[in-house]
């Protein structure tokens, strides 16, 4: 059957709670493999004050989808004051300053609790932001960027990356709202490892099959090792 927006495979789902060092208790989704796991993906969502949550659509649908067909963990949530069907997170928005709790508590609860292997760290526009600043726990294997806005990080903290030699790769859509191509490859300049895939007709959102797709073999691909195409039937 081809596989779209609609579809869902099967999974083993965990809600969880998740309490930060401020006290902020986090809501969220693990959906697991029925086999053993080939690697894990925590998700970090985009702007919740334009409506970005946990099941903002491409996590959704990596949930749904990437623990049958390609053996991944998903690991979502709500930052602080951001709502879904899961819940809400406590806490409020402080775009991007106080979520370095967020994703501190979330790091540790995949590694410690979840005692997941080969983890990357997937962000999406805001959640590319929080991934740069906040991403520096040194058990994970690195960071794939969603169409980053740069919005709130720094040349300063871009530079982080250059002592980290874990590596980043940033998806950007062709079409983008905040940063094409070009311009991210500029932006990115100062951290010369960090890998720029532009994405023909995409844009920032990731609407449509295709795009939906394109996203989520590349995250296969990066995860997995292995140069892949996710199956059109499943």
């Amino acid at each position: 059957m081809r596989v779209g927006p609609g579809s869902i495979y099967p999974s083993v789902r965990t809600p969880f709670h998740v309490t930060t060092n401020d006290g902020v208790v986090l809501v969220g989704e693990v959906a697991a493999p029925l086999q053993k796991s080939k690697g894990a993906v925590l998700c970090l969502h985009p702007l919740p004050t334009a409506g970005g949550m946990m099941d903002s659509h491409i996590y959704k649908k990596a949930a749904n989808r990437l623990p049958a067909m390609a053996d991944l963990t998903v690991v979502r949530f709500n930052t602080r004051g951001t709502s879904s069907e899961a819940g809400a997170s406590t806490g409020e928005f402080d775009n991007g300053k106080a979520e370095h709790y967020d994703v501190e508590a979330m790091l540790n609860y995949c590694f410690d609790v979840l005692k997941l292997e080969n983890l990357w760290v997937v962000g999406w526009s805001f959640g590319t932001d929080l991934a740069l600043q906040h991403a520096k726990d040194p058990r994970h294997k690195g960071l794939i960027l969603l169409s980053p806005p740069l919005r709130t990080t720094t040349d300063e903290q871009l530079r982080y990356w250059n002592s980290d030699q874990r590596p980043v790769i940033a998806l950007v859509p062709e079409l983008d709202d905040y940063l094409k191509p070009d311009q991210a490859r500029t932006r990115f300049s100062i951290v010369p490892t960090i890998k720029i895939i532009a994405v023909d007709e995409a844009k920032h959102l990731w609407l449509g099959e295709p795009s939906v797709h394109r996203v989520l073999s590349e995250i296969t691909s990066i995860v997995t090792g292995v140069n892949q195409k996710l199956p059109l039937e499943f």
